[in-house]
């Protein structure tokens, strides 16, 4: 049975692979429009061997089952993992190709530092940069941004685009093949399950559809805002930047094309236009479903995650805002706080602010009260998730509220346009309380283990704030992450981002069923 469940899960994560090798193309039309040749040799290199590699495997294994309920969690998995190492390849490819010269003719006018280009001629930092990408989380190996030129920049923010409303869904949406049942399996895997249309591929279509109409938007605005505010600004750059913030933004990703990140524009102004991509980013994408076909503007305040969304940014900027203040840590505590509390509960991770700087009050605000949170589920976040958050917080309210009641007395609770009793309230409530145990726990051990191969001059708030950076796919780091970590932390964070996209079960199923076997165990 094993090796059946082997041949499974192989037929459809080559399936899944070989559509990696088709995006792998979009950098390279983007390479052949700023001329950067070696970049195009690299993407389609590594598109090709991508595809081979993986029609060759899905051939081999093409009279294999359909997928099982035990084998969805275990794909999605594994499919991440074998993906995200694929899409680190053009770098490795284009880092070795690219001659020194080159590389070097990235760097922009009057700034004297070597390409970024070479930290990506180590596999493990490929791994890295492509782990953080897919998962939108937002750290990065590349120093200077700018320095890897503009097919990789693109190429960054695309692969969060992409990883932001999930590779599977994306693959359900294009490929038309497996049944209805084997479909479905793969979309609630990797999603929340929320049906917006009768058929699974229809649903992944209407996502996408979403998705790609909101990012539109989102390019308009950020192109006129920026011609607005910043008029002397090169349109070319504009434009360039508008589509990767674009993408990034919603994609709660946070990739930059400067070397700053939005601090690099010198601007308030132009911080406060960034916060609309990560407002947006942070929304579910159901919500935008029912907002562009289903003409449903008054989701704005009936939809809980939505309106639970809006009072957090308020008041949470304020209160973070308010503790840089008191501190006198930063000189603007309102500007960085308002822009870094969005960027840390979106789960986006742009950032304006030397946050290792801030004290300790702050550091566990944004830590655990805007990460460890996150936005909507059914969105492109990380983190446990707001519907959980607030799940929890009335579950615990309708607890009390029951023991003040006859034991013969049903009491219901309404949430989310529903009205649940008992059985299925404390049923949600032990799922959601077990998954942000099973969180808080990976968190605390993987910041318990890299703090013995973090360089001295952090603290243990730092080590925590990184692994929750990297767990949550915030992205926001004080330092930590760069070319010269220890190998062992670099390792700690990249399993913390992909367990944190796929939320855990699917990690812990691979895990399972890689020393168990798919059967399940009869006591």
């Amino acid at each position: 049975m094993k090796n059946k469940s082997f041949q499974i899960i192989f037929k459809e994560i080559g399936n899944l692979t070989s559509l990696l090798g088709y995006i792998l193309i979009v950098p390279a039309i983007v390479g052949i429009l700023y001329s950067e040749w070696y970049s195009v040799v690299g993407f389609i290199s590594a598109a090709f061997i991508t595809f081979g590699l993986g029609k060759s495997v899905y051939f081999v294994f093409k009279e294999a089952f359909e997928p099982q309920y035990m084998h969805g969690y275990v794909i999605a998995a594994l499919a991440w993992l074998i993906m995200t190492a694929m899409g680190g390849l053009p770098l490795f490819i284009i880092s070795h190709i690219t001659p020194m010269e080159v590389m070097q003719s990235f760097i922009p006018a009057g700034f004297n530092y070597s390409s970024s280009l070479l930290y990506f001629q180590h596999p493990v930092h490929c791994l890295f940069e492509s782990m953080s990408a897919f998962t939108t989380t937002g750290l990065t190996m590349a120093v200077h941004e700018p320095s890897v030129g503009k097919t990789v920049l693109f190429y960054r923010s695309f692969a969060q685009w992409i990883g932001g409303a999930g590779f599977i869904v994306m693959a359900l949406a294009l490929i038309k093949q497996g049944s209805g049942r084997s479909l479905k399996l793969l979309y609630r895997s990797e999603s929340t399950g929320i049906n917006l249309r009768t058929k699974v591929m229809d649903t992944a279509r209407a996502i996408w559809k979403s998705y790609a109409i909101i990012t539109g938007i989102t390019v308009l605005y950020l192109i006129a805002g920026t011609w607005i505010i910043l008029p002397d600004y090169p349109l070319a750059d504009n434009i360039f930047d508008a589509v990767n913030h674009a993408m990034s933004g919603l994609s709660s990703g946070g990739f930059s094309t400067l070397d700053d990140s939005i601090a690099g524009y010198n601007s308030e102004t132009m911080e406060y236009l960034h916060l609309l991509p990560m407002i947006f980013g942070s929304f579910s994408l159901p919500f935008y479903f029912r907002i562009f076909y289903k003409g449903r503007i008054s989701e704005l305040w009936r939809d809980v995650q939505t309106r639970s969304l809006l009072w957090c940014f308020l008041w949470g900027s304020i209160a973070l805002s308010l503790l840089l203040m008191y501190s006198g840590a930063v000189p603007e505590p309102f500007r960085e706080g308002i822009f870094q509390y969005i960027s840390a509960i979106s789960t986006t991770g742009w950032q304006t602010s030397d946050i290792h700087a801030w004290d300790n009050k702050s550091f566990l605000f944004i830590i655990f009260g805007a990460m460890f949170i996150g936005g909507a589920w059914g969105g492109t976040v990380g983190g446990i998730k707001i519907y959980r958050a607030v799940f929890i917080q009335k579950g615990i309210r309708w607890q009390i509220k029951r023991s003040f009641v006859s034991s013969n007395t049903i009491r219901t609770l309404k949430f989310d346009g529903r009205t649940m009793l008992p059985d299925e309230i404390n049923a949600e409530l032990a799922s959601a309380a077990i998954f942000i145990i099973l969180f808080f726990l990976i968190l605390m051990g993987s910041t318990f283990v890299s703090t013995f191969f973090i360089p001295e001059n952090f603290t243990f708030f730092d080590a925590l704030f990184e692994s929750a950076a990297a767990q949550s796919t915030a992205g926001l780091s004080v330092g930590i992450t760069e070319p010269g970590m220890n190998p062992i932390v670099e390792i700690i964070y990249i399993f913390q981002m992909w367990a944190g996209r796929l939320e855990i079960f699917p990690v812990l199923a691979l895990f399972r069923f890689a020393f168990l076997g798919a059967n399940p165990k009869v006591n």
